[in-house]
């Protein structure tokens, strides 16, 4: 061991004539190990945040949208679906008809977008089908051919969110009323169109915003209530590389021609991450006042000990140790306790946003944070950069007191003893 780093062990484990000095220690200490542990599971948090929403956000949606800007959807739309489909980077295609729409069920109603869609497509560019967790999603299949005399006159099944059927008080086999706004034109004026529907599944992606306000139908029953045959609103892409589907997007729009407009999952939630790389940008600066705090403990607690070491550092300097080893004491001694507060500080954040992410014992209210539980992911990179956070503003607390036990003088110190 260096001489140096012996001398600054024995002085943290050594008894002191003032016991207030230790006190102080072991509080610089807590303080590191408690801002250390703070910074690691906001960090986490922020992280797990950002995590689950991406990870929600792209099962539950494609990667590119395709739309017809120039006109009200897409007509003759089987030839473009299987040009683009055959694309570089394209991994899947699904039309889809979007419309907002009312429903309803007795005396409850609730605003919703209805998509008209084509099951087998829609489950390669959403996992949203197959979350669902009562009744089923198969009656959506397509049916064998019928008059369309029969077909109006069936009750057609529909698949809704979870929070959408428990505002109506809907439930698997129940009939409910949809109604939309593209309306019929009588006599008496726009007369709004609406068709009963039964409900076959109930799904929860445990994203608020989809299972809250997202109802699934037949592409044909769709377009049979919005008196719209044959038209789509638009196409969805799932891609290879989700984080190239801004470029991507391009090339599609080049080869759909004229008229076409794409967007993207980064786009549509582009304001949804910027405000959480914000919170994390101020999370971090809030809590890393815990550490500055500690480490004016630190500079505290080593220029009381300067002060009650000052007659063994003349000893010391009477014995031929130099001044810069005698600063490098007091240097390591406040590295030294700024490694024993962040390993602990390391070990509380990492324990705690595990016992967090594993056991989700703390709830969030779905409908404003959009999911239903706080998730912790605490990442290697932000262990370090935390870490070194620590150890730099701790070794700058070091200086000013090592430089004063540097300055001391023998003769002077020793003088009455």
């Amino acid at each position: 061991m260096r001489f140096e780093l012996f001398i600054a062990a024995r002085y943290l484990r050594a008894k002191r004539r003032q016991a207030v000095v230790g006190v102080i220690t072991a509080i610089s200490v807590i303080g590191v190990a408690a801002g250390v542990a703070s910074l690691i599971i906001a960090l986490a948090i922020t992280n797990g945040m950002r995590r689950d929403l991406q990870d929600r956000l792209v099962g539950s949606t494609a990667h590119v949208l395709l739309m017809r800007v120039s006109a009200n959807g897409i007509r003759d739309w089987r030839p473009l679906l299987s040009r683009l489909r055959a694309l570089p980077h394209v991994t899947a295609a699904a039309p889809g008809l979007y419309e907002e729409v009312l429903i309803s069920r007795n005396a409850k109603s609730a605003g919703a977008l209805i998509d008209g869609i084509v099951p087998s497509d829609q489950r390669t560019v959403s996992d949203l089908l197959q979350s669902v967790q009562q009744g089923s999603a198969e009656p959506l299949n397509p049916q064998p051919a019928t008059s369309d005399a029969a077909a109006a006159q069936s009750v057609p099944p529909i698949v809704i969110g979870q929070d959408l059927a428990q505002t109506i008080g809907a439930e698997v086999g129940d009939t409910i009323l949809v109604t939309s706004p593209q309306g019929e034109l009588t006599p008496l004026g726009l007369v709004p169109k609406y068709q009963r529907y039964t409900v076959a599944g109930v799904f929860n992606s445990g994203f608020y915003q989809y299972d809250s306000s997202y109802a699934f139908i037949r592409l044909a029953d769709a377009q049979r209530l919005f008196s719209e045959p044959d038209l789509i609103s638009a196409i969805s892409f799932k891609v290879d590389d989700m984080y190239r589907a801004d470029s991507i997007g391009r090339q599609i729009e080049q080869s759909a021609g004229p008229g076409y407009e794409s967007t993207n999952w980064m786009e549509q939630n582009r304001e949804l991450f910027r405000a959480l790389r914000l919170e994390q940008i101020v999370t971090f600066i809030i809590l890393a006042l815990i550490v500055c705090v500690a480490a004016l403990n630190i500079l505290i607690a080593l220029t009381m000990m300067v002060m009650e070491k000052t007659r063994d550092i003349a000893v010391l300097m009477s014995f031929g140790v130099r001044v810069d080893q005698v600063r490098r004491i007091f240097l390591l001694q406040g590295l030294l306790i700024s490694l024993i507060g962040t390993a602990l500080g390391l070990v509380l954040g990492f324990g705690l946003s595990w016992l967090g992410g594993h056991y989700r014992f703390i709830h969030l209210d779905a409908s404003v944070y959009s999911i239903d539980y706080l998730p912790f992911a605490p990442r290697l990179i932000d262990a370090l950069i935390v870490a070194a956070v620590s150890l730099g503003v701790s070794l700058l607390a070091t200086l000013y007191p090592s430089s004063s036990a540097a300055k001391v003088l023998p003769a002077e110190a020793l003088r009455y003893e």
